[in-house]
């Protein structure tokens, strides 16, 4: 198949091109490297800054459009899949939508589907929307729902959702929100990650291009613990703390650090691209992501692929949507302060537990989340599309 992955979130497409490409599949991705973290990519849509920044962008985009014609399949990451006003992407998915066979739509992230159920369903007891009943107030849900709702966006979501020929779910989170309302079209299939003992050659050459530096993975050692500190890290984006909870979890593992100096050490990786993130992550025990998740993203999801336990979003329904009725890797934190201390307390005080959690870790990536197994999924899922 002829495949083009529009957008980026967090290395999703560029690991599935990876591995559909494994599969035989000739597959472009075109995306902006989703910001500063600077993911590989074969076509590049940066937008600078400015109206200029904006011209510019036009430019480039109608001068390469000819090469967005005669896929198979075209898959768009959300649909903002251009850094562009929700006004013209409009007929620029009408124009993917003629020149091509079909057209998926990625439930990966921000769209109005997720800012509208969770703020008026409220399938989820907590999201980024939502704390039981009560509406989350903080600045980002506030911006979020004045983008989303009663605004071109959302006319535009609504449109691609019901026009596009399938719905692509990535966590159960987002599944739950558009399968009520696209029973038929709406699937849901893991992210894709690569395992820790798998060859990145392919990778690195790919990556260079793109300024980004490889990744060392060799396979995991997971020895038995000496008395050695428990190594935690968190990745913050400034702009987001507040909004994913990383503040309140990085509050927690400070005062976990100070009160056990002994036994714990801190790291904090702030808005860096993904490559000096993984380099400060590596040889970490536990990584603190996402607090109001009920499943682990696409960072700890990498970090847990290395042997690094997760401490952040593992309810019941995570493991439900994938059927593992075994493996229980990931420390489940409830949306609070309290929450969150006591359990990295406990882990502090039962170093014991680490080794196992580790290696669970990598077999829970292994089993559900290994990126060609994953790609084969896609594969039929766009083979049933076709036929």
């Amino acid at each position: 198949m002829k495949i083009l992955l529009m957008g980026e979130y967090s290395n999703v497409h560029a690991t599935l091109a990876e591995g559909l490409r494994k599969l035989g599949h000739k597959v472009t991705v075109l995306s902006n490297g989703d910001f500063w973290k600077n993911y590989p990519r074969d076509i590049n849509m940066v937008r600078k800054p400015g109206k200029l920044g904006g011209i510019l962008y036009l430019i480039k985009l109608y001068t390469i459009v000819h090469k967005l014609r005669g896929y198979d399949i075209v898959q768009l990451i959300n649909p903002m899949f251009l850094e562009l006003k929700a006004e013209r992407i409009f007929p620029i998915y009408r124009y993917l939508r003629k020149h091509n066979r079909k057209v998926v739509l990625a439930a990966f992230g921000m769209d109005y589907y997720w800012v509208s159920v969770c703020c008026q369903d409220k399938p989820l007891r907590y999201s980024d929307f939502n704390i039981g009943d009560e509406l989350r107030t903080n600045a980002d849900a506030l911006k979020e729902r004045k983008d989303w709702l009663g605004t071109a966006k959302e006319r535009l979501n609504r449109m691609i959702a019901e026009d596009c020929d399938g719905i692509i779910a990535g966590l159960y989170e987002y599944w739950v929100c558009y399968q009520p309302h696209f029973p038929q079209k709406t699937t849901f299939i893991p992210y894709p990650i690569h395992t820790y003992s798998q060859s990145h050659q392919d990778r690195d050459k790919r990556a260079a291009s793109v300024e980004t530096s490889s990744v060392e993975t060799s396979s995991v050692d997971i020895p038995r613990r000496p008395s050695q500190k428990l190594k935690l890290f968190i990745g913050i984006n400034k702009t987001r703390s507040e909004y994913k909870g990383t503040d309140i979890m990085l509050k927690a593992a400070q005062a976990i650090a100070e009160k056990y100096p002994e036994k714990v050490e801190l790291r904090i990786a702030q808005n860096v691209p993904f490559a000096e993130y993984v380099k400060m992550m590596n040889g970490s025990d536990a990584i603190l992501d996402q607090l109001y998740s009920y499943t682990p993203s696409m960072n700890p999801l990498e970090a847990m692929a290395r042997g690094i336990i997760c401490i952040g979003g593992g309810e019941p329904e995570n493991y439900e949507i994938i059927h593992e009725e075994h493996l229980r890797p990931i420390i489940n934190v409830q949306p609070n302060y309290e929450s969150v201390y006591q359990e990295l307390e406990h882990l502090v005080l039962h170093p014991e537990l680490i080794p196992q959690l580790k290696q669970q870790s990598i077999e829970y990536i292994s089993k559900h989340h290994e990126y060609i197994k994953v790609a084969k999924q896609y594969e039929e899922y766009y083979k049933s599309l076709l036929a």
